[in-house]
């Protein structure tokens, strides 16, 4: 593996020492947001450089050491670059991560669309009990979760659902979580004990605001329609649901609370987080067709995970990882052991790229 790029550790080194002495002269209000934001984004991975930097200046001092003629001098010191070395070693994998390129996205908020694929209604359960489990991973990390629009299956769960996720790192966690989910379990419904196999589709789209991506007024039309209460018993019958067709591109977004005003809102958000990420795929050609690889059409076949109720299992095919705690994963309390071996497959990917290119 290729030493640390020592001039760019210095370099971010001696930046995030002139925003610390700028920050601590007081600069104005403007200054000190965007400065404080730089801050923010340079001092978890200076810090660690600084460190890194402080043991390889105390090994270069052992190394001096262990040619003294002072015997007992000498045996001190290689008892202390045999500790150094391996800490040193340690510390420069992780700061090869830190050093990774971001993606832009990753402090962004998450709006997350769900949609039973394959299955008819068991496939809309599935899709609810998705819904479920991010509602409740969401919760565990301190994120606010709300849903935004819902389309209810006939024997219960989702047709198709769109939350809004918000909270530190949202995006960075959740964006590994779009693609075809498979359910393999025996329905409520199925009197001979069958096991069925169904689908649902997960898109993690970044959430973006104005300042994001221009929408013009003359670029979109907003049509309002009747909504009704549940059941079909008309008893909350209001010209308050809103479509908007953004023309250029096709996109098609609706929202059918009670408020037109909120309705507007909330489907203005979701247009715009869909452009967003439809500009982001514009840019990466590759990306892109990941992304539709991995939604597909929502067929069994095309599948990123698999979740096997009589088994109590679930395999994400990806990196080929099996947690026997099925349980515990659609709970939301185990999800974090497959976002976290999904982001440790991407980091040495993107590390092996690098190795690649130096």
């Amino acid at each position: 593996m290729s030493a640390l790029p020592q001039d760019k550790l210095a370099a971010l080194e001696k930046r995030f020492d002139s925003v610390e002495a700028a920050l601590a002269a007081g600069p104005d209000p403007e200054d000190f947001v965007r400065l404080s934001k730089e801050y923010a984004e340079l001092e978890p991975v200076v810090t660690p450089i600084k460190a890194y930097v402080k043991l390889r200046a105390d090994l270069a001092d052992a190394e001096a050491l262990s040619a003294s003629s002072d015997r007992e001098m000498a045996e001190m010191a290689a008892l202390e670059i045999e500790e150094l070395r391996p800490r040193i070693e340690a510390m420069e994998a992780d700061i090869r991560i830190l050093l990774l390129p971001r993606d832009a996205a990753d402090d962004k908020n998450v709006i997350l669309e769900v949609r039973g694929g394959t299955g008819g209604d068991e496939a809309a359960l599935f899709a609810g009990d998705l819904m479920r489990m991010y509602q409740r991973y969401a919760d565990l990390r301190g994120w606010s979760f709300t849903l935004m629009e819902a389309s209810p299956g006939e024997a219960g769960g989702y047709k198709e659902a769109v939350a809004n996720i918000s909270g530190k790192g949202a995006y960075a966690r959740l964006k590994f979580e779009s693609g075809v989910h498979r359910v393999q379990r025996v329905p409520a419904t199925e009197a001979s004990g069958r096991i069925h196999t169904s689908a649902a589709t997960v898109a993690v789209l970044p959430e973006v605001e104005d300042i994001d991506i221009d929408i013009r007024n003359e670029d979109i039309r907003i049509d309002t329609m009747r909504s009704s209460g549940a059941g079909g018993q008309h008893v909350n019958t209001t010209d308050s649901a809103v479509r908007i067709t953004h023309l250029p591109t096709g996109i098609v977004v609706t929202s059918s609370e009670k408020s037109q005003h909120q309705n507007r809102a909330t489907a203005m958000k979701v247009l715009r987080a869909r452009l967003y990420e439809a500009q982001r795929e514009a840019r990466d050609s590759a990306r892109s067709e990941a992304r539709r690889e991995q939604v597909g059409s929502g067929d069994r076949s095309e599948r990123i995970r698999t979740y096997n109720f009589p088994q109590g299992r679930v395999t994400d095919h990806r990196i080929n990882l099996t947690l026997y705690k099925l349980e515990k994963v659609v709970a939301g309390d185990a999800l974090d052991e497959l976002i976290d071996a999904l982001i440790t497959e991407h980091q040495a990917t993107l590390l092996a790229a690098m190795e690649g290119r130096s």
